[in-house]
């Protein structure tokens, strides 16, 4: 059975079991980029100049989404990523559900002949992940719960690829 493109889980992963599968039994591959997304225990700086304490520790994050919805919306993604870039297989786990300091969130990794393709889908897809993706993340923090919306920064890192994002 092949591995699917896009997984929404509740459990952790595992990069190195992910990486194998990735690119097992393709030769072609020379290039393999993988990111791994985690939870903080703070917010960011930019969160501070809107008003949010920037020293304040996060005690954990909670990730929510739309069943199906999220899947397919991430799909669409890796299709877009595979128009604009030579890449051979594409992998996505983003997890769900109560996370921890240090936790690992979101997996993206993506294989190629070469390493700039990899390099420029594996960033092309977080920055659209980061901003477009159908999540919604709650911390929790001293101060109480709060939602979190896309950063400026991850707005601005979309843009970059000639695309707007639509969470404004």
């Amino acid at each position: 059975m092949s591995q699917p493109r896009v997984s929404i889980q509740p459990q952790d992963f595992d990069l190195s079991a992910e990486v194998a599968a990735l690119r097992a039994g393709d030769a072609r591959v020379g290039a393999v980029c993988a990111f791994v997304g985690t939870v903080r225990d703070r917010h960011p700086a930019e969160l501070a100049a809107a008003g949010a304490p920037d020293v304040a520790s996060v005690a954990s994050m909670e990730l929510e989404h739309y069943p199906g919805m999220t899947e397919k919306a991430i799909e669409a993604m890796i299709d877009e990523a595979c128009r604009r870039f030579d890449v051979y297989r594409v992998r996505v786990i983003h997890r769900i559900g109560l996370l921890q300091p240090e936790d690992q969130i979101v997996l993206v990794a993506v294989t190629s002949a070469h390493r700039g393709e990899s390099f420029q889908a594996c960033e092309f897809l977080m920055d659209y992940l980061k901003t477009q993706a159908p999540f919604w993340k709650k911390e929790e923090t001293p101060e109480g719960a709060r939602w979190v919306d896309a950063r400026v920064s991850d707005d601005a890192a979309l843009a970059r690829w000639g695309i707007a994002a639509t969470n404004a």
